[in-house]
């Protein structure tokens, strides 16, 4: 009895496999609906993916529970009032002494909540040795620095206790400053001049490639090609923004006179008129805060001790990193419920189309269904083999899509630059949602043939 009715039961699904093959066009066409669906649902979540992915690595660079502080050195500029005004309402300008290294150890010192601060000075310069020179960048940091970013050391040592106290002429350069200035030799130990100052190199930190985007639009640095000293070191050695020099004097000079300021501006870069204009003794501090849930009130705490620090002036600005991110995620999670809900319109309306083909299937194979109740078919057994053949159809459609959304992926990385990836969880979420829809959608004319009268089958012209 059980063979006969597994008997019955292949010969159902055979039925169905021959009547998509007799109909392959129309078939086709009616799988359309359901392929473009899949294919939305896949490009959607690999493009969800690829963005989750993004932002863990965006967040990774930037350090969990960071606050960073940079200062603003281009202030608003205010109108001039009328010299006969009301001398009673003029304003009275404010000194501030700008982002300072004092500022960096007061946050870590006073505020409870925040586990270190780390300072970050910048220097455009020149990088010399054995007859190769190039530009780069010499950035003073604290020892906590290289833990707050997440650079890795591959060789020597960091700085020590004393080298950043003593402010030592030590530094520890980028992955690429060590493949271009020791190609032959261990640079540990060696000397590099970097400007006017010759370094002794204790460190070389591993390869770190960062996107382009990651650098202009998260500020993240590219230590590959930097050299970083003791934030003492670049103030004593480099120089200290915070004080007038002898030097700051001949090159203001310099800007102010022959060509005048318009000469100057046209052979300096946008880099070094910011530094010419800054007078900011540092670029950057990095404030690590202990318990995530405690970000948003270190952060006030930090904007109201800095302001009282510049003496009420705003000229810096605090920014969490973390929840820019998280808002960045949430609005590509709402992006991305917008291509969800477009798709799903796409499979129902491919949903229907099935459901359509189907109930037209029923009345032009209605003397079929009459010759198979009359030799023993039951109801279970109609209703299985249109049932089969609507799933067919939809999970025909369905693979399809699963191939065609892959490929769409994989172009929109390729020419649009979007990181995506089509993981195996969109692929099975794909073929279940084809899978369900052939089944929702195809019940109904299954039952409909299911239920015809044998008799009337069997007279029905």
């Amino acid at each position: 009895m059980i063979s006969l009715r597994r008997a019955h039961l292949a010969f159902g699904a055979r039925t169905a496999l021959e009547a998509v093959r007799h109909n392959r066009l129309r078939a086709g066409l009616t799988s359309l609906g359901i392929l473009f669906g899949v294919a939305s649902v896949i490009a959607m979540l690999a493009i969800g993916k690829g963005a989750e992915r993004e932002i863990l690595e965006q967040m990774v660079l930037l350090g969990a529970n960071n606050v960073i502080i940079t200062p603003l050195t281009q202030q608003s500029e205010e109108q001039v009032k009328d010299p006969t005004a009301n001398q009673g309402e003029k304003k009275v300008e404010r000194f501030s002494p700008g982002l300072t290294y004092l500022d960096a150890q007061a946050l870590a010192r006073d505020i409870p909540g925040v586990q270190t601060a780390a300072a970050e000075i910048v220097l455009n310069t020149n990088m010399t040795r054995e007859g190769r020179r190039r530009t780069g960048k010499v950035v003073g940091v604290d020892t906590s620095y290289f833990r707050l970013t997440n650079l890795e050391l591959g060789r020597g040592d960091w700085f020590t206790r004393d080298q950043v106290e003593r402010g030592l002429p030590v530094a520890v350069i980028g992955y690429g400053v060590r493949t271009r200035f020791f190609t032959s030799e261990d640079p540990i130990g060696r000397p590099i001049k970097v400007g006017d100052s010759w370094l002794t190199v204790a460190g070389v930190l591993t390869d770190r490639r960062v996107s382009d985007e990651a650098v202009s639009k998260l500020g993240v640095r590219d230590a590959n090609m930097d050299v970083y000293v003791p934030a003492r070191t670049m103030l004593l050695r480099f120089r200290d923004r915070a004080r007038v020099t002898q030097r700051d004097v001949e090159q203001a000079a310099s800007n102010d006179g022959g060509g005048g300021d318009d000469d100057a501006q046209k052979t300096e870069t946008t880099e070094q008129h910011d530094e010419r204009v800054n007078h900011n003794q540092l670029d950057r501090i990095i404030v690590r805060v202990e318990n995530a849930a405690e970000v948003p009130g270190v952060t006030e705490l930090i904007r109201r001790t800095l302001l009282r620090r510049h003496n009420g002036v705003v000229d810096f600005e605090v920014s969490v990193p973390e929840l820019l991110l998280r808002q960045q995620q949430r609005t590509k999670n709402i992006f991305n419920v917008v291509l969800g809900a477009i798709a799903s319109i796409s499979l129902v309306v491919g949903g229907i189309g099935i459901m359509n083909i189907m109930l037209a299937s029923v009345l032009e194979r209605i003397r079929e269904i009459g010759v198979r109740r009359a030799v023993g078919a039951t109801q279970q057994e109609i209703l299985l083999q249109f049932l089969s053949e609507a799933v067919l159809i939809s999970v025909a459609g369905g693979l399809a899509g699963i191939i065609l959304g892959a490929a769409i992926s994989a172009g929109i990385e390729r020419f649009a630059g979007i990181t995506t990836i089509v993981s195996f969880l969109s692929v099975a979420i794909a073929f279940g949602v084809s899978f369900a829809v052939g089944v929702l959608f195809g019940i109904v004319p299954a039952q409909r043939a299911a239920r015809q009268d044998p008799v009337v089958c069997l007279r029905y012209e």
